[in-house]
């Protein structure tokens, strides 16, 4: 494939995807909504993520070329690796649907739906420093679903609101976390709810508090259990919430990210993946999973 940075005069060791005109995306919840515009790197996290589907070149020198860190553990360090990630791909198989995306000081964190060796829904997480991405993160599952309740993995509401909300929103979720899936302490649970109403996207789960006691009732009969131990990341925009978590899942390592939506200060609405997180002799960079 030809070299991708060509035209931005990147010298890549591995050749990338073929250059491309621009293409501006928006997430469809941002068309034609003029008080909730895009910030400008919220903008530019679109625009790059688009770029792995149309090959444009443009969006991609967003990217600190002298210094990105990755802590995808399939992908190599470096502006190099990202671009060897890229080539790797089957020609036109690449997909690229950013749904929801928000800004929370120099982290932009993205909900995408994807076909990226296949099809998956991931959140993306980039820090930005002097104007460029110097770090990304992400959590990737192979999409499935719908859910018992007829919800997808990625569908609901994505226009952000209270933004006056926002730190008190982060401090909710993440005592939520805390109290729920890290400590357990299930008696605390219906306190961060509005009784049964809770909108539930993860693709084995049903509505409602009801849904989760039902899911939770199947694993533990099934002899599965899901773990968390430590919250390394609560980032929030308005009634969204995301949480990067680490823990297990069906006693292998795991990482969790799941995205809240808040609404008169109780939980309301969920989505979420789940990944692996490979043996260490797998991972194609000494970044780690998390290192927030």
């Amino acid at each position: 494939m030809r070299t991708l940075y060509r035209s931005i005069g990147f010298a890549l060791a591995a050749s990338l995807l073929p250059i491309a005109p621009v293409v501006i995306a928006t997430p469809a919840a941002y068309a034609n909504t003029e008080d909730q515009k895009m910030t400008t790197q919220e903008q530019q996290v679109v625009d790059l993520l688009k770029a792995i589907e149309t090959g444009a070149a443009e969006p991609v020198g967003v990217i600190n070329a002298d210094s990105y860190t990755q802590h995808n553990l399939a992908v190599a360090d470096g502006l190099a690796g990202f671009g060897a990630a890229l080539a790797a791909l089957p020609p036109g198989s690449a997909k690229v649907d950013t749904v929801r995306v928000f800004q929370d000081g120099d982290f932009v964190f993205a909900h995408t739906d994807y076909n990226f060796f296949g099809p998956k829904i991931g959140f993306d997480i980039f820090r930005f420093k002097d104007g460029k991405i110097v770090e990304h993160w992400d959590n990737l599952q192979q999409t499935a679903g719908p859910n018992p309740s007829g919800h997808t993995m990625i569908d609901g509401p994505a226009v952000v609101a209270d933004i006056e909300q926002t730190e008190a929103n982060k401090t909710l979720v993440r005592a939520f976390v805390d109290d729920i899936l890290v400590k357990g302490r299930m008696e605390k649970l219906t306190g961060y709810f509005d009784g049964d109403n809770y909108l539930q996207h993860n693709p084995q789960i049903g509505d409602g508090l009801s849904g989760l006691g039902a899911a939770l009732k199947a694993m533990a009969a099934n002899g599965i259990a899901m773990k968390y131990d430590t919250i390394h990341q609560v980032l929030g925009k308005g009634n969204f919430v995301l949480t990067v978590s680490e823990g297990t899942f069906a006693g292998a390592p795991t990482s969790f990210y799941d995205l809240f939506r808040v609404e008169n200060g109780k939980i309301s609405e969920h989505w979420d993946t789940i990944e692996t997180i490979p043996a260490k002799a797998e991972w194609k960079n000494q970044n780690g999973k998390f290192g927030f």
